[in-house]
């Protein structure tokens, strides 16, 4: 997958705390699923959060809202009409059941946040460019229940939703353009996950947009760097191609290195960890088993919370006001 390792500032100082583990802050932890796809998947995941008091991040994609049969109402830009990388809802039955999820997953905490529509890259495109496929994923997400031919099913609130409670966007491949900010700014978003970063680091505040990058975290017995999602380690580990006979190797490889880069900011200085995953269980599902581990074993500490990017964002302004008044 293609990404920025662009610089981070620290919107936040890292103070040297003391030997007390009560004067550090929570640890952060945000789960954060790209596609937002399979209705199994949706459940299965809503569930963890349940069991594990933790909230999630899920970064939508429209087309996955739309029916096959209504295929060629979508164009993405330089596309023609029906064609998306990720394809469609099978049926009308698929795409309310993924809608039930959505609103369900909003209601429960869960920051609803956008993929783009088709899941095209970006490199290339100018700021109108993504304006449109941003203007297409609001319209899409707001007559949803209406072209999934289930009006009458559509909840309450529904369309105040889509317009105030979209909060953030990931560019798909992590591939943006010069013009990617300015579109994101005009659409309302107020954070963007599009970014790589060499480690674990605190968000920078820029232009008006919160960015996150998913980190770089060793992995393997070499410990080779690599981006903490799913499908890097489905690339590494067996090329891309399903390799089910090892999955549980994987997951153990996985699960160590997610616990690895838990562990030493828990033991440091406390910058959030990012991890990102797919609604695809790659080589046997060994990435979901390694995820739902690391949130089983870790999110119900004290000392932790795993959450949203929007929650993410709250605290971490409040505990940068809590460090500006006790003079750290």
């Amino acid at each position: 997958m293609r990404f920025s390792a662009l610089p981070l500032a620290l919107c936040l100082s890292l103070p040297s705390w003391g030997a007390d583990a009560t004067e550090k802050p929570k640890q952060l932890v945000m789960i954060s699923f790209d596609g937002a796809g399979a209705n199994d998947l949706w459940q299965r995941s809503r569930d963890l959060a349940k069991r594990t008091n933790a909230h999630f991040t899920y970064f939508l994609s429209c087309t996955l809202v739309i029916e096959r049969a209504n295929a060629k109402s979508y164009q993405g830009p330089h596309q023609r009409p029906g064609k998306s990388n990720i394809g469609f809802a099978q049926t009308a039955e698929e795409a309310r059941g993924r809608l039930a999820h959505v609103w369900q997953a909003h209601l429960e905490g869960h920051d609803i946040s956008s993929h783009t529509c088709g899941h095209f890259d970006g490199k290339n495109w100018a700021a109108a460019d993504w304006e449109t496929e941003f203007t297409t994923f609001h319209n899409v997400l707001t007559d949803a229940w209406k072209i999934a031919g289930a009006e009458a099913e559509e909840p309450a609130g529904w369309k105040d939703f889509v317009k105030n409670d979209v909060p953030g966007f990931r560019a798909p491949y992590f591939s943006v353009s010069p013009g990617l900010v300015e579109a994101e700014r005009k659409a309302g978003f107020r954070y963007d996950a599009s970014l790589v970063t060499k480690g674990p680091a605190m968000p920078e505040e820029k232009d008006g947009l919160i960015r996150f990058g998913l980190p770089l975290i060793p992995e393997g017995p070499s410990n080779r760097p690599i981006i903490a999602m799913d499908y890097n380690l489905f690339i590494r580990h067996s090329a891309g191609i399903e390799n089910p006979s090892r999955s549980g190797e994987f997951e153990e490889r996985a699960y160590s290195a997610f616990r690895a880069a838990f562990d030493r900011q828990y033991e440091g200085n406390r910058i959030p960890l990012q991890i990102g995953l797919h609604f695809v269980e790659m080589n046997g599902g060994a990435y979901w088993r390694a995820m739902e581990r690391l949130v089983t074993d870790v999110c119900g500490k004290q000392d932790v919370a795993c959450v949203s990017y929007s929650e993410a964002i709250r605290m971490l302004k409040e505990r940068g006001k809590r460090q500006e008044t006790s003079g750290l």
